[in-house]
């Protein structure tokens, strides 16, 4: 006897977490078969997505030859805040939705980006390092200033950029912001002030980078900015790879144009062995974990299923990326 197919198909490229339980527990609203890909590879995404009518996707590239892949597919879903790893242009061409979360785990980022700010401010990973090799000094921290008084440069006012102003003012850092679209009286509520990009570069003592991967921003932070930084200041990129010019940034680490780097985020992840960052000491890196929290995690995994599941019975979800579709797609509001 013949096994009933379903109704639909899911693709879940991949994910970074234990299993897809959480998500498989949403998805069965609907009749689908769920396929997980063994591999990030498009060969392989493009086999597997053959005949899918969704698509979730975490870090793996959604590219044209994916999506065109399947004459079925209807919505793509992002488990994240960006959508640069999908062909969002050739999702629009063929009326296909791409959902995202932009509002998950905002407040993890935050912390992350202050918590190496406090640990570049106070040397906590020189000093560590200098401690298992068997050495009790505080020189490899020093010049060491207090944090108080300090001026921190957020570069990028959305959520996550005011949510690391809301942790950094309490502790007395004077606050500036460069985003060309807020206006000076959304900042001034925590006390900073909106100023141009030059002066955020030249006047900061760290700087956050918080702005979405467009191609106007990439390398938001490059060889001229890194140049035109205080030689005490630091920077931090919990954000988007592309953001910071890494390799201008290792050369501005190795010739002290700027004191340190806290990183989260590179443009190639995994990193090649031989990456220049890795192998300097004035630079913390993460494996882009800064998102990464149980309660994050598990929300990012069911709000993604969730606007899979919603386009799929023809509703409206909560995010979409590439709005213009919805004049071409019919999806009820509830």
């Amino acid at each position: 006897m013949v096994g009933r197919s379903s109704k639909h198909k899911i693709l879940i490229t991949d994910y970074v977490w234990p299993s897809t339980a959480p998500e498989r527990e949403v998805l069965s609203e609907l009749d689908a078969e769920i396929i997980e890909s063994d591999s990030g590879d498009e060969a392989r995404l493009v086999e597997l997505a053959a005949d899918v009518t969704g698509i979730l996707t975490c870090f793996a590239k959604v590219t044209e030859k994916v999506v065109r892949a399947s004459p079925r597919l209807r919505v793509v879903g992002r488990y994240g805040v960006g959508t640069d790893n999908i062909a969002v242009d050739v999702c629009s061409e063929l009326d296909i939705p791409v959902t995202y979360v932009p509002d998950y785990g905002y407040e993890e980022v935050a912390d992350h980006a202050f918590a190496l700010l406090m640990a570049m401010s106070r040397g906590i990973a020189k000093l560590d390092r200098h401690v298992r090799k068997g050495e009790w000094s505080t020189t490899p921290a020093r010049p060491m200033h207090r944090m108080r008084g300090r001026t921190l440069g957020i570069l990028g006012y959305g959520r996550i950029g005011r949510a690391l102003g809301l942790r950094a003012a309490p502790h007395g850092l004077r606050i500036l912001v460069h985003d060309p679209y807020v206006d000076a009286e959304r900042v001034a509520d925590i006390g900073a002030e909106l100023v141009d990009k030059e002066r955020l570069i030249a006047e900061s003592d760290v700087i956050s980078v918080h702005a979405p991967l467009t191609p106007e921003t990439r390398h938001s932070i490059g060889e001229p900015e890194l140049r035109a930084m205080k030689s005490t200041a630091y920077v931090i990129n919990t954000s988007r790879g592309p953001l910071v010019d890494e390799y201008a940034l290792a050369l501005a680490l190795k010739n002290g144009w700027i004191a340190g780097a806290g990183i989260d985020v590179l443009e190639e992840e995994p990193p090649p062995a031989d990456h220049p960052l890795l192998g300097l000491e004035n630079v913390i890196v993460t494996p882009h974990a800064a998102f990464l929290s149980e309660e994050s995690v598990l929300e990012l995994e069911r709000r993604a299923a969730a606007a899979v599941v919603r386009v799929l019975q023809g509703k409206m979800p909560e995010y979409v990326w590439n709005r213009d579709v919805l004049d071409r797609v019919s999806l009820a509001e509830d």
